[in-house]
C-alpha cells in the first residue's frame, strides 16, 4: 500500500475558512460533503496500547485494521492530560483557557501547604485563591460538534462518558447506559446502543459519538477475557495486567461491530470513523513507553494518543501523518465536512480543519498549545514524570502549574513556581530525555515568547501569586 506522509508547509486549507491553494481546494472540492461521523472516543488509552503502535500484549486487531484502511496520526494530541477539559476541548474546539474547565473536580487537588502558588483548590475558597475561574461546566450556549453538524441535518447521539457539565450541547440523544463504575459490560451495551442509532438513522446524515469508560480504572472486565490473557501472560511472560488488556479488547471489539454494522447498513463509503483516545495512561494500570509521562502530565505521555480514521475512497489506505493535530481541530473539521458556517458562534474557534491532511494535503504551519494553571497530587505509585513539591525532593505533584507550546518538532514546557523550561525535540527524542534548553537558546526563547503571547491572546490565567500558608515538607 502506498505510504503518504502529511507535512506542515504553507498552505492554509479552508473551503470557507480562509484562502486556499488553488489545485489543493479543487481536490478537496471532490469530497462528498455530509458523510456520516463515527467518534468512538477510549479513556485512559496509552498511545503505545495499540498493535499498530508497537503493542503486543493487548491484542486490537479492529483498531489496527482501521489504521490500515485509512490513516495513522502519529503526532496526535488530545486537549489536555486528563478527561473533563480535554473533552471540553473537543466537543467546543476551544483552548482550556476558552472554556476555564481545567481538572477534574474543576480546582486544584493536594494539600494546600504543598501548593507554591495561590490558585482555586479544594480546601480554602476566597479571594486569595479564587482569583480566576476554574469549573466543571460547558457554557450551554458554546458551539460543539453536534451543534456544527444540526443546519446540515444530521441527527446525533453521544453515548457514554460526557464529563463537560449538564448541557446536552446539541446533541438528539445525550445518555450513558452502563451501570455503575464496575460495569464490565459497559462496552457492549454502548456499543449496542449506537448500533441501534444507526440503523435509527441510516437515511439521513448522522453523528455518532460512542464514549467508552475503558480503559479507565477501576479494572473491571469480562472474566472469560480476563482469564484469555492470563493465559497468555503465563505463556509468554508478557508484563501486563490481564483485567487490563480485556479491557483494551472490549474497545477494540466496539470498533469492530461498529464498522460491521455500517458494512451492514452499506454506509462505509459514506462514512468517517475517527478512533482516539481522551488522554495518557495511569502508569499503574499500563505502559506509557516509549513516551515519558503519564496521565496528568504535561509530557508527551499524557497527552499524546492513539488517533487513527478511515474514509473508504477518501482517505487513502495506509497513509501516515506526521503533522501535529490536537482536540480543538475536531470542530472546525466537522463544519467543513458538513459545510456549515463557524461564523455564527459568539464563541472563537482555536482548531484548523483535519479535511486536507486527510486527503493527503498540507495545512499551514502552526504552534499547539496546552495550559494547566493548578496542581494535581499523585493518586498512585510515584512514575516517572512526577514532581516534588517545589524546594524538595519529595515526589508529590503529577501536574504543576504550566503551559506548553508545541511548534514543528520542538516541545516547550514553561513552569509558573519557578519560571522555567524544558526544550525537546519530540521527532528525534519522543521519551523527552534531552532537555535542549541550555543548548538552543535561541529556539527555547523564542517559543517562550511565542507562548507567553498565547497567554495573553486567550486570557489565560497564568499562576503568579505566592500562596500565603506554602510550607514545604522539611
Amino acid at each position: 500500500m502506498k505510504n503518504m506522509t502529511c507535512l506542515a508547509l504553507t498552505i492554509f486549507i479552508a473551503l470557507g475558512f480562509g484562502v486556499a491553494d488553488t489545485e489543493a481546494a479543487s481536490d478537496l472540492q471532490q469530497v462528498q460533503r455530509r458523510p456520516n461521523i463515527i467518534f468512538v472516543l477510549a479513556d485512559d488509552m496509552a498511545w503505545a496500547d495499540v498493535g499498530y503502535n508497537g503493542q503486543r500484549n493487548f491484542e486490537t486487531p479492529h483498531i489496527d485494521q482501521l489504521a490500515a484502511d485509512g490513516m495513522r496520526f502519529h503526532h496526535a494530541y488530545s486537549g489536555a492530560s486528563v478527561c473533563s477539559p480535554s473533552r471540553a476541548c473537543l466537543i467546543s474546539g476551544m483552548y482550556s483557557p476558552r472554556h476555564n474547565i481545567f481538572h477534574p473536580g474543576n480546582r486544584a487537588r493536594g494539600k494546600l501547604e504543598y501548593m507554591k502558588l495561590a490558585v482555586p483548590n479544594r480546601v480554602v475558597k476566597n479571594e486569595t485563591y479564587d482569583w480566576f475561574a476554574a469549573i466543571g461546566d460547558l457554557a450551554p450556549d458554546v458551539n460543539s460538534l453536534a451543534k456544527v453538524l444540526k443546519p446540515a441535518g444530521y441527527s446525533s447521539a453521544r453515548y457514554g462518558k460526557w464529563h463537560v457539565g449538564r448541557d446536552e450541547q446539541g446533541f438528539d440523544i445525550s445518555i450513558d447506559v452502563r451501570n455503575g463504575w464496575r460495569d464490565k459490560d459497559s462496552a457492549k451495551k454502548l456499543t449496542d446502543a449506537g448500533i441501534e442509532f444507526m440503523r435509527e438513522s441510516k437515511d439521513r446524515p448522522f453523528f455518532l459519538y460512542v464514549s467508552h469508560h475503558e480503559v479507565h480504572k477501576p479494572l473491571v472486565a469480562d472474566p472469560g477475557i480476563v482469564k484469555k490473557y492470563q493465559v497468555k501472560k503465563e505463556r509468554t511472560g508478557g508484563d501486563f495486567k490481564p483485567v487490563y488488556a480485556a479491557m483494551m479488547e472490549a474497545v477494540d471489539t466496539s470498533v469492530g461491530r461498529l464498522r460491521a454494522e455500517l458494512r451492514t447498513l452499506g454506509l462505509e463509503d459514506k462514512t468517517l470513523f475517527i478512533f482516539s483516545s481522551d488522554n495518557g495512561g495511569y502508569p499503574d494500570a499500563t505502559s506509557n513507553l516509549p513516551l515519558h509521562g503519564y496521565k496528568g502530565t504535561l509530557f508527551e505521555g499524557g497527552i499524546r494518543i492513539p488517533t487513527c480514521m478511515a474514509w473508504p475512497n477518501r482517505i487513502h489506505p495506509g497513509s501516515t501523518c506526521e503533522t501535529p493535530i490536537t482536540f480543538v481541530d475536531y470542530l472546525p473539521t466537522f463544519a467543513e465536512l458538513a459545510g456549515t458556517s463557524l461564523g455564527q458562534s459568539k464563541y472563537p474557534v482555536d482548531g484548523v480543519s483535519l479535511l486536507p491532511l486527510m486527503m493527503g494535503k498540507a495545512i499551514s504551519d502552526r504552534a499547539i498549545f496546552w495550559h494547566f494553571p493548578l496542581y494535581a497530587d499523585l493518586d498512585h505509585g510515584v512514575a516517572p514524570g512526577s514532581f516534588p513539591v517545589f524546594g524538595t525532593e519529595r515526589p508529590y505533584w503529577r501536574g504543576v502549574p504550566a503551559t506548553v507550546i508545541r511548534r514543528g518538532k520542538y516541545k516547550l514546557l514553561y513552569y509558573y513556581e519557578d519560571q522555567s523550561v524544558k526544550l525537546f525535540d519530540v521527532v528525534r527524542d519522543q521519551g523527552e530525555s534531552k532537555d535542549l534548553s541550555a543548548k538552543q537558546p535561541e529556539i527555547a526563547a523564542r517559543l517562550l515568547a511565542e507562548l507567553k503571547e498565547w497567554t495573553a491572546d486567550v486570557d489565560a490565567p497564568v499562576p503568579d501569586r505566592i500562596n500565603p500558608v506554602f510550607n514545604p515538607p522539611k
